[in-house]
């Protein structure tokens, strides 16, 4: 962490600086298939506004869903965020960022894509798939 809450993180060969000015105090998890093939287990998002994003020229990106997009550094291979494309929001992987680590669990999600070796302690809400995907139609999102 660094002045007044804000967060700064990198990728594993630190081309790739990311800085928070206001980071959210907690953590979501998703354990969707997507997730768990992008980084080998679940992501863990990072949420919080004016990010600045230093190092674009070491960023690709790539079209995982029709609804989503995640970067990733092209010289160490990082996952640096994961962005919800009707909205626009990014969540970063919380990995990227040393004060990020004493963040609770607001909750997780897609349990039922969860894997057996990746359970995680805590009491905060869990949701399925079905729960998450009726939770952002109920917002008005169209994953159709």
């Amino acid at each position: 962490m660094s002045e007044a809450g804000a967060l700064k993180g990198h990728c594993l060969c630190g081309e790739v600086r990311i800085a928070l000015a206001d980071p959210e105090p907690e953590i979501e998890i998703c354990h969707c298939d997507m997730c768990r093939r992008w980084g080998s287990a679940f992501y863990a998002a990072q949420r919080g506004s004016d990010a600045t994003v230093e190092g674009e020229g070491f960023i690709t990106q790539y079209r995982s869903s029709d609804w989503a997009e995640r970067a990733f550094c092209r010289q160490c291979g990082s996952g640096l965020w994961y962005r919800f494309l009707p909205t626009g929001s990014r969540s970063f992987s919380a990995g990227l960022f040393d004060g990020a680590g004493r963040h609770a669990i607001t909750k997780e999600i897609f349990i039922d894509e969860r894997a057996d070796w990746c359970r995680i302690e805590g009491d905060h809400p869990r949701q399925t798939g079905e729960e998450v995907i009726a939770e952002a139609k109920a917002a008005g999102f169209s994953f159709d």
